[in-house]
């Protein structure tokens, strides 16, 4: 009868083995049991009082007769049955904060290389062309993050140091934030905090107000000479709307790990410009994932134990 149960499907191309490894190094006095089958999943499910993985369907949830926390191993939980598991009276945490360090660095990445045209260099070096190109500087620029969870105000933080402006778009405005300034979704705060951008950073979960959130107009009140920079879920951003400002030169670039759709299809004109840096979602990947997570829920443990507040609840 084990006391948590890991799901066998891993996440970010790193074993659910690691995972469970780190969950028996931090909560020694517990039984952790990996399954590594779909029956090993039913079976050990069965009497956990805490399940953890990438998902749960309702047919696994309902052989788990004693589960009282789903721990989600992604920070995103809309895929997951959150009306069965709140009728079960079941907890469910996710992994949210996990992901912070590496997006913020990979958006880091993203700015210097269109700051400082690293693109242009490496498409030279691809034609052996040793010719020189304009670059500029990040000092001085405007730089907008949507979304001051986590992974916003992991990316605010590492650009302290580069002397920018910053401004973050979040729900709650009033509760302010890291950044210089704070703004909320309506459209004309939303509109003049754009107009004033020149690195436009999405780092939000995809909602009903986030879904195409840069559609058309917003791609209009960009400046010119902005870059658009996606960490966040590639609905954010109407693909359609994002072409045809590339098309027209409306936009200095972007850079996506993100797409709608995605995987991005082989044909799709996404891949063909130049001033398009294309990534598979990887902002998220980082060696210390498992570690992180098992952080989380080894915090979650003993909460459960006193009925005490979970960490990073959203069930």
């Amino acid at each position: 009868m084990p006391d948590i149960t890991v799901l066998r499907t891993g996440a970010h191309g790193t074993p659910m083995s690691e995972y469970a490894a780190a969950l028996r190094e931090r909560l020694p006095e517990c039984d952790v049991a990996l399954a590594r089958t779909p029956a090993d999943e039913r079976d050990l499910v069965a009497d956990a009082r805490v399940v953890t993985g990438v998902d749960i369907d309702e047919a696994l949830l309902s052989e788990a007769d004693e589960l009282e926390l789903f721990a989600g191993a992604y920070a995103g939980y809309e895929h997951l049955p959150l009306d069965a598991l709140r009728e079960r009276g079941v907890a469910v945490t996710n992994a949210a904060g996990v992901h912070a360090p590496s997006a913020g660095e990979q958006v880091l990445g993203y700015l210097l290389t269109f700051a400082r045209r690293l693109h242009e260099g490496w498409r030279r070096q691809q034609h052996r062309e040793f010719r020189h190109y304009r670059a500029g500087e990040l000092k001085g620029s405007t730089v907008t993050v949507v979304g001051l969870g986590a992974i916003g105000q992991g990316v605010v933080q590492r650009l302290q140091g580069f002397d920018v402006d910053t401004i973050g778009v979040r729900y709650t405005p009033e509760k302010g934030g890291p950044t210089d300034e704070v703004v909320g979704f309506d459209d004309e705060a939303l509109h003049d905090a754009f107009a004033r951008t020149d690195y436009l950073v999405l780092a939000c979960p995809l909602t009903d107000t986030t879904s195409h959130l840069v559609d058309r107009a917003a791609l209009n009140t960009l400046p010119p000479e902005s870059v658009l920079v996606n960490v966040a879920r590639g609905g954010v951003v109407d693909t359609d709307a994002l072409v045809s400002a590339l098309r027209r030169e409306d936009l200095r670039g972007a850079a996506l790990d993100v797409t709608d759709p995605e995987p991005l299809p082989e044909d799709h004109p996404l891949w063909n410009f130049e001033n398009v840096v294309v990534t598979p979602h990887t902002a998220g990947q980082t060696p210390e994932y498992w570690n992180r997570l098992a952080d989380i829920l080894a915090t979650n443990v003993p909460r459960l134990d006193a009925d005490e507040e979970l960490q990073n609840r959203v069930a």
